[in-house]
């Protein structure tokens, strides 16, 4: 195929950039070379009169790719997979005399060494992870042909065309969008960088439609369902969409590591017109509030439609959608949440607590945050770039925090390299590093301008990692996964290590002992329920042979669960007398009237307790998020679940607070059972309940489920969900 005439960039001949998969060039039909007869008529040589692509849900070329549950009427394969396509002449077929070829082009500049134009050559024998095509049948003035895609190959959306040779040069076929065929990533292809061996892992990683992502605290886990739908009508073009938007080359599409790069820079807004434009300050009124998105489906089709950033998310809207965006094109994923993750801004794995000398936190110097929670994705691919052993899981996090290369994203970073503490090696390694193996260090600000380390935590930070178990909604622990068991010596090695690739801890805790003090203090939050009074116990006890007298501290703020803190509801200061070997419970009451008017898009409440011992002037300090227990939405249904049949579907809420909620939304979602919908109501008062039915026709059998969200001007975060098995529609 000839190159498109020449344009000057910069001084020299080239091909201007090809980075839209949208943009078509269409190849001539007719290339003729050389001195061509008067009488000549391409109807005299073979014609093609139509070509079979066998794209019905139900034919082998997508149940063999698993491609079948995708809302999309083109051909779907995966690539370095054999699949066949029939190809009607306007006469019979002659390998003797008759040469033609399959062709499949790409963008606006196709060029072959560059992958965007690709001449598939006719072999006796297919190669395995090469592009061939082998007859497998010849019938009347058909011809049926085994067309196997190269194992690294772009993943995008190929025009195709058929190209027969005569004397004088080549007869193509017209453009047909009817044979546009998409080419994804193949996790079952051993040649192909993204090759997962586990079935089941396949399964859950790049075919399961509805994930469940943790969020909370690590003392009260909390769990939602969320819709990946990346098989609903138009996701595929949508996500495809996103790497034009990004303008990323497409010859660097058949590359996992770059495209989950460009996939964790474009799922965020921060600098490149992005999907989703993140928002933490509470204020969502040009949009949807995080905790209202019940699945990526309505995200990713509006910034489509758009083309402009969705408002608004946050961490675990970010990691849904990207891995939407992920499974979708073939990659494995899954969404991975890490309960206290250190956002360390310096990579020095460490975070400094700033304590004023009677025992408050000083604002203003700590600088560094730990979030309750962050969740990132991790996607499974080979990497060649690395030393031998660094391939397998990677962390890529799309939540814009730190700049990289001039950019916010992060990642692709291997998990076996973080273990290890091999930080030097790409992408972002050491960010992420810092944000499950930090130590906490609380510091306190003397009046004359002196700092004293007061206390270590180096257990805190990275607590748990957790992540979706394979074949069910519970939770998987993969904390070992990224760090060694506190105190081993492989644990003290990967720390060595990370410092001498350059993450460097400052040296002021050497020495500091965790707790030189008889005296232990401990916390618990109690009857931590949405709307009502609650209770914080704190327990001293004294494990020495002397009396101690111990001057305690008690603050209670919202906070975001980034870990920022907005407002202070309560403080309070006492005295606690300990005898020799006694333990002793102050009660601190919090009634919900302190904490109510403040609430933010995630009700956590942290409470910070530090306690001075006045004999020997040592400082405890304790820090506590708690997650307030919020109402839940109701979901019921009632007749048949069966594959187009009509179902009804009724969502149900009852107000408990003491107030009128006001401007309402529910939204209710369900890959497979019914589109994204969502209502209004403008309130609903103390104590009262709304309903909302709507008629659903299920399309795809199996487990299935319903969710739901609420929103209102003061209470977020509701959330309800319904198991459904959708049975098959019986044959008749």
């Amino acid at each position: 195929m000839s190159e498109s005439s020449g344009t000057a960039f910069g001084g020299r001949r080239a091909i201007p950039p090809n980075t839209s998969n949208a943009a078509e060039n269409d190849p001539p039909t007719v290339e003729l070379q050389g001195l061509v007869p008067r009488g000549f008529n391409p109807q005299d040589y073979l014609n093609v009169t139509n070509v079979h692509l066998f794209k019905e849900r139900w034919d082998s070329n997508k149940v063999d790719h698993h491609t079948d549950k995708y809302s999309n009427d083109k051909l779907i394969v995966r690539r370095g997979q054999s699949f066949y396509i029939q190809i009607d002449f306007n006469r019979p077929y002659d390998p003797r005399r008759d040469l033609f070829r399959v062709e499949y082009v790409i963008g606006l500049y196709p060029q072959e060494n560059k992958g965007t134009y690709i001449p598939v050559p006719l072999v006796s024998e297919l190669q395995s992870g090469k592009w061939g095509a082998k007859v497998v049948m010849r019938e009347d003035r058909s011809v049926r042909l085994s067309v196997q895609s190269s194992a690294d190959c772009i993943v995008g959306k190929f025009r195709m065309y058929v190209a027969v040779w005569t004397p004088y040069g080549v007869i193509r076929t017209s453009r047909n969008p009817e044979t546009d065929t998409y080419i994804l990533f193949n996790p079952w292809c051993e040649e192909d960088a993204v090759y997962l061996e586990n079935e089941k892992e396949r399964e859950e990683c790049v075919l399961n439609d509805i994930g469940v992502i943790f969020y909370g605290d690590f003392n009260d886990i909390k769990s939602r369902s969320w819709s990946y739908g990346q098989f609903e009508d138009s996701i595929l073009d949508a996500c495809l969409f996103v790497m034009d938007k990004a303008n990323m080359d497409l010859s660097g599409r058949g590359n996992p590591i770059k495209v989950s790069r460009v996939g964790s820079a474009m799922i965020n807004a921060k600098d490149d017109e992005g999907v989703i434009a993140g928002s933490w300050d509470n204020v969502y009124a040009y949009g949807v509030p995080p905790s209202a998105w019940t699945g990526s489906v309505d995200i990713l089709l509006e910034y489509k439609s758009s083309q402009k950033p969705v408002r608004y998310g946050q961490c675990w809207v970010f990691a849904g959608v990207f891995n939407t965006f992920l499974r979708c094109l073939g990659i494995p994923a899954r969404v991975v949440t890490n309960y206290f993750s250190a956002h360390d801004n310096d990579a020095n794995l460490q975070l400094d607590i700033f304590l004023e000398e009677d025992g408050n936190v000083n604002s203003k110097l700590t600088k560094d945050s730990v979030w309750n929670y962050h969740c990132w994705n991790e996607a499974w691919m080979t990497r060649p770039d690395l030393p031998v052993g660094f391939g397998g899981w990677q962390v890529v996090d799309s939540t814009p925090q730190e700049n990289s290369d001039g950019m916010y994203r992060c990642g692709p970073a291997s998990v076996q390299a973080i273990k290890h503490g091999h930080v030097c090696f790409q992408f972002d390694a050491p960010f992420v590093f810092a944000e499950v193996n930090s130590d906490l260090v609380y510091v306190t600000a003397k009046k004359d301008g002196t700092h004293v380390v007061e206390a270590l935590d180096t257990t805190h930070i990275g607590k748990l990692i957790v992540t979706k178990e394979i074949g069910g909604d519970g939770m998987k622990d993969i904390t070992d996964t990224y760090k060694f068991q506190e105190g081993q010596e492989e644990e003290r090695l990967a720390l060595e290590t990370a410092m001498m690739y350059g993450a460097k801890k400052a040296l002021n805790t050497e020495g500091v002992l965790k707790s030189k003090s008889d005296v232990r203090m401990n916390f618990e939050v109690e009857n931590a329920v949405l709307g009502r009074d609650l209770k914080v116990i704190i327990t001293f006890r004294n494990n020495g042979s002397a009396r101690y007298t111990v001057t305690a501290y008690l603050s209670g703020n919202i906070s975001f669960y980034t870990g920022v803190s907005k407002a202070e509801f309560k403080n309070e200061t006492f005295e606690v007398t300990l005898e020799p070997l006694s333990f002793k419970r102050e009660e601190v009451l919090i009634g919900a009237g302190e904490y109510m008017g403040q609430l933010l898009e995630q009700a956590f409440l942290h409470f910070f307790v530090t306690a001075r011992v006045n004999e020997t002037r040592d400082v405890l300090a304790k820090q506590k998020s708690i997650a307030l227990t919020v109402p839940k939405v109701v979901i019921k249904v009632r007749g048949a679940q069966v594959v187009g049949s009509d179902m009804v579907v009724t969502v149900e809420f009852t107000n408990p607070l003491k107030e009128t909620l006001r401007n309402v939304w529910i939204r209710l979602d369900g890959p497979g059972v019914t589109k994204p919908l969502r209502k209004m109501f403008r309130e609903i008062r103390p104590n009262s309940t709304v309903q909302w039915e709507e008629l659903c026709r299920p399309w795809v059998s199996g487990p299935r489920k319903l969710i739901a969200s609420l929103t209102s001007d003061s209470l977020r975060h509701v959330y309800g969900e319904l198991d459904l098995q959708i049975q098959r529609r019986p044959s008749m």
